[in-house]
């Protein structure tokens, strides 16, 4: 087995799939690489949280942001067809989304992170799951080709993010509301960026 350290690297170039290769600044391996910052966010977020359905659903997640991530690494010329990312992927996030939305209680204000510290950590990720659609849409504007689902999954991800830092300090009895204070009702629902 050869070492990790191939010092290929050093001069400030990387291989896409199918051996493609670009500089470590182009827009794409921004854009992956951003994913991959947010799948390990997401790993630490997994392993401080005592919620089995939480845990279960962003370790599914994990494994669906590789898929983004090497279809976000698929440049149209390779050889390698790229990992396919489909609506059904959005779908489940906006059910997850509508699931949490439910629950009786929960934070529609917008909310300050660090009430509690495994919810900063979901705040956290959703702040990188943001940029990470950022790049994505300026990679596109490039005119590089884009899996169209890939946006949408990364805007609904972000959403989900937040809601489930809510439902953990619901659950712990905090809160992270901005306008506790004031006492002045918010948008419901405008405060997931």
């Amino acid at each position: 087995m050869g070492s990790i350290a191939t010092t290929r690297g050093d001069n400030g170039l990387t291989s896409l799939a199918g051996g493609i290769r670009v500089s470590k600044g182009s827009q794409r391996v921004e854009a992956y690489g951003t994913v991959d910052e947010l799948n390990s966010t997401l790993g630490f977020a997994r392993s401080i949280c005592g919620d089995p359905h939480i845990v279960d659903l962003v370790s599914d997640i994990q494994r669906e942001l590789f898929k983004v991530g090497s279809a976000l690494a698929t440049p149209p010329e390779s050889p390698k067809p790229p990992v396919p990312i489909d609506d059904e992927m959005v779908e489940r996030l906006t059910k997850e989304v509508h699931r949490l939305e439910a629950i009786e209680g929960i934070l529609s204000d917008w909310s300050v992170p660090g009430a509690l510290s495994v919810a900063a950590v979901f705040d956290m990720a959703r702040t990188v799951c943001r940029r990470a659609e950022r790049c994505v849409v300026r990679l596109r504007e490039a005119g590089e080709p884009v899996q169209p689902p890939i946006v949408p999954y990364l805007n609904r991800l972000s959403d989900l993010l937040w809601l489930i830092g809510r439902k953990l300090e619901h659950e712990a009895g905090v809160s992270g509301s901005l306008r506790a204070e004031t006492g002045k009702p918010g948008n419901r629902w405008s405060r997931a960026w």
